[in-house]
């Protein structure tokens, strides 16, 4: 509904951050499944529980409705509908800390990158984050969010020269794009083995719920683990200060 003036919109939303805002008020970074991500702000939210209880934890799923006026980059956030939260389920540092690192790529995507895929490969990832396994939903999510962004490099191509890399190691930087082979590498440089590549492809094949049946402690796939968030830090151009925490769980 508009009056020429406001917009009041209706819609999916998942929670990425909040910091106090004026007085009593919040600022709030939402990714919308429509309109992509938006920060608004929650009028009095840290006096009254009602308009948003405990909807405003990281990477909550809700029905949110927001006002937009016409040249304001910041939103007016009025009211959040929990429609599922991750924080029901038990949590320990590792969980919690996969939670936020979810939800800080999210937030750091760049303006104006909607995409509905996004929104349901975060729910789809949220949905099998428990504890003792938050390993593989990780690793899927950040391999995917790499594909979706357009930023994964062909894994069975030597970008210099060409060759395949099938059955063989493959070597890359975290500061250039795509695999090389041995005879290729750069300075730097770190190895990408044939099994780590094959994780991948499975991964890309498969949906998250499926390889949640698998047993996938935090040594499985490392290397492949470490790729796909240097690979987003590079994007991003900005180093992934959850994926640090996470890494000394």
């Amino acid at each position: 509904m508009a009056d020429g003036r406001v917009t009041i919109r209706t819609g999916e939303a998942i929670v990425l951050r909040t910091w106090p805002f004026l007085e009593a008020d919040l600022l709030v970074s939402i990714f919308t499944r429509e309109h992509g991500r938006l920060k608004g702000v929650a009028r009095h939210a840290m006096r009254s529980r009602r308009r948003f209880g405990g909807a405003l934890e990281p990477m909550t799923h809700v029905k949110a409705t927001w006002a937009e006026r016409p040249k304001q980059e910041l939103v007016r956030l009025d009211a959040f509908e929990i429609i599922s939260s991750p924080m029901t389920a038990p949590v320990d540092f590792a969980r919690v800390a996969a939670i936020q690192l979810i939800a800080e790529i999210l937030d750091e995507l760049p303006e104006g990158a909607v995409e509905d895929a996004v929104f349901r490969l975060a729910l789809a990832v949220l949905a099998e984050l428990h504890i003792g396994r938050v390993w593989m939903p990780v690793t899927y999510f950040c391999l995917w969010m790499t594909r979706l962004m357009g930023w994964m490099p062909d894994l069975a191509t030597c970008v210099v020269c060409g060759n395949r890399l099938t059955g063989q190691t493959a070597y890359y930087t975290p500061t250039h794009d795509g695999l090389t082979c041995h005879d290729d590498r750069r300075v730097g440089s770190v190895a990408l083995s044939t099994a780590a590549v094959a994780e991948a492809a499975r991964m890309f094949r498969g949906t998250v719920s499926d390889l949640a049946a698998e047993d996938w402690p935090k040594s499985r796939a490392p290397e492949l683990r470490r790729f796909a968030i240097e690979t987003l830090e590079r994007h991003l151009e900005r180093r992934l200060q959850s994926a640090r925490a996470l890494a000394r769980a």
